[in-house]
């Protein structure tokens, strides 16, 4: 006992030794961010940069030999490096809110914890912070694994000279919150979207439940914060933030939920990584075979698309827009020649950003 005792505060001294050497090169690291912050100041170039945290986190990975696992690592290096984003200079990442949505965890996710966020109330609002420069970025949904395209943010895209500068995938598990007693839930609050993602479980569960629509699983954790009866469909964060019990957890009626988001900005697009998509939006005239046509260039090109989605133009009736995501980066050549082939037979082509692809 005595020999394991002794032995155990041996390791302790060692780790302790370790912790000091990595604090001094932590810091040391840090020090030379910000050396690096004031060059970007000095050349009016952005604080972050997706190219460059694309190449830290797979570098790491790559050194990585145990035991710790990559995405242990890249969690720390995420906080790592958010500590010396700020150090650099003043980040502020608008996000639609209010604070533990899945869209806040999302640009924390990102972003880490050491950078200034702001909660807007919609998604336009987002857009309005970065385009009027009062944050440098922005985080928004774009699609969802169950439910689709969010619609609101597409139709942004047509109007908004923004960039997508970064991409985020969010694992979403739906947990039922409450201050009180399943067995006496009479009202569920949750945004429409969550209630079509968990509608089996309640069916099953709570069929007798009166489903209240609110604006976002936070705005239902906090109304079920305040009644007994009540519960909310939401987050393990939310529950955090406003002390509710976990009642259910991972609800959803689909085990793989993911909602993509996009990271906005008025940057230009980040140099080409090892893997990158590029985003567009265009429209066509209206004539016999015009969805064909538009697909033929990729074809010849050998590019890939990985998602395309159509939106009505709001300008004329039958006029739409296409959105539509594609492999590589807009300054590798085929994806070049692909775009310059569309750009014949569309009456409108923007390219919305080339960025680091996360899967």
């Amino acid at each position: 006992m005595k020999r394991q005792r002794r032995m155990l505060k041996s390791l302790r001294r060692k780790i302790d030794g370790i912790d000091s050497s990595v604090v001094k090169l932590l810091n040391k690291r840090a020090a030379i961010s910000k050396e690096i912050g004031s060059i970007k100041q000095e050349r009016s170039i952005d604080i972050y940069a997706p190219d460059r945290e694309s190449q830290v986190y797979e570098s790491v990975v790559r050194e990585n030999r145990g035991p710790l696992s990559g995405n242990t690592l890249k969690a720390i290096y995420r906080e790592i490096m958010s500590g010396t984003l700020a150090l650099e200079g003043p980040i502020r990442v608008a996000y639609m809110g209010p604070p533990a949505t899945f869209t806040h965890q999302a640009s924390m996710l990102k972003f880490g914890t050491s950078v200034d966020y702001v909660d807007c109330s919609t998604i336009t609002e987002v857009f309005r912070e970065v385009e009027n420069g009062r944050a440098a970025y922005g985080v928004v949904p774009i699609e969802n694994s169950i439910e689709g395209a969010v619609n609101h943010t597409l139709d942004m895209f047509a109007d908004s000279e923004l960039k997508i500068c970064s991409e985020i995938y969010l694992e979403i598990d739906h947990h039922l919150l409450s201050r009180g007693n399943i067995k006496k839930i009479k009202t569920i609050y949750s945004n429409p979207q969550v209630f079509g993602q968990c509608r089996g479980w309640i069916e099953k569960n709570l069929p007798r439940a009166e489903l209240v629509d609110v604006t976002s699983t936070t705005k239902a954790a906090e109304v079920a914060s305040r009644k007994k009866d009540a519960a909310a469909i939401g987050s393990a964060l939310a529950a955090e933030v406003y002390k509710l019990k976990i009642l259910a957890r991972s609800i959803e009626d689909s085990a793989h939920n993911v909602t993509r988001f996009l990271v906005i900005s008025k940057s230009p697009n980040p140099k080409p990584t090892r893997r990158d998509k590029t985003s567009i939006i265009f429209s066509v005239r209206d004539k016999v075979g015009a969805l064909h046509d538009i697909l033929v260039p990729f074809k010849k090109n050998k590019v890939n698309l990985t998602k395309i989605e159509s939106r009505p133009s709001k300008i004329k009736a039958w006029q739409y827009y296409f959105f539509v995501d594609m492999e590589g980066h807009l300054k590798i050549k085929k994806v070049e020649k692909a775009i310059s082939g569309l750009k014949k037979g569309c009456i409108y082509l923007k390219v919305l950003g080339s960025y680091p692809a996360e899967r």
